[in-house]
């Protein structure tokens, strides 16, 4: 195994250490959802993106074109589904992220592959999902605990990333909350609507940025 490979390896091993925040649906439930489960929850992401405060579990099963016990087998309640969705399409991305890392990236370049990958999220974030989130506090609740997934993954490959001497030794901890929060906090209802670009794109130039200014190695 090269010594790349090794860092790679030594990486993605430093992740999986990290504690994940607890799935709305266990991965037993989750194996157990029938292929029209999965169809309708992953039909649901879309739906909310214009606005899920007004709607009912009735209203949802109309637009859903299925019955009331079908979404009721899904989840006990409208709030309930909300955060399934929510958590489920989160992970999904948090997934992807953690592919991003490749055998031939050092700490810093795994942190912006993973967070550009994991700032996905956030892309197609429109205002009234986010306005109707920012009166949701179990949505609130549950999106912080993402971000803080997110935060600590990133301090432990910046912690990496000091130890191979790759960057100075800085507060790690403050740098990879600002750096992990960026997506969230730009697809916030009271910022989206002032941004000149996507949460996305602002996220990732902004990421861009600081890691360019982290590496002792620039020229």
């Amino acid at each position: 195994m090269s010594v790349n490979t090794a860092t790679a390896a030594n990486l993605i091993t430093l992740i999986r250490g990290v504690p994940a925040p607890e799935p709305m649906l266990s991965r037993e439930r989750e194996r157990q959802l029938t292929n029209r489960q999965r169809d309708l929850l992953n039909r649901l992401v879309e739906l909310f993106n214009k606005g899920f405060a007004h709607l009912t579990m009735a209203d949802l099963a109309a637009q859903l074109n299925c019955s009331l016990r079908t979404l009721y087998e899904l989840a006990p309640s409208r709030d309930e589904l909300v955060l399934t969705v929510i958590d489920r399409n989160l992970r999904s991305v948090g997934r992807t992220a953690r592919g991003a890392i490749r055998s031939n990236m050092d700490p810093l370049e795994a942190i912006r592959y993973y967070l550009k990958a994991a700032n996905v999220a956030v892309a197609g974030t429109t205002e009234v999902f986010a306005r109707d989130l920012a009166t949701f506090p179990a949505g609130q609740q549950l999106s912080e605990q993402h971000s803080n997934y997110l935060v600590d993954v990133t301090r432990c490959l910046l912690d990496t990333a000091v130890k191979q001497g790759e960057i100075n030794d800085v507060d790690t901890a403050a740098i990879a909350r600002v750096m992990a929060s960026l997506g969230r906090d730009l697809s916030r209802s009271e910022v989206l609507a002032t941004l000149r670009s996507t949460p996305k794109e602002a996220a990732d130039t902004i990421l861009d940025l600081i890691l360019k200014g982290l590496n002792t190695n620039r020229v």
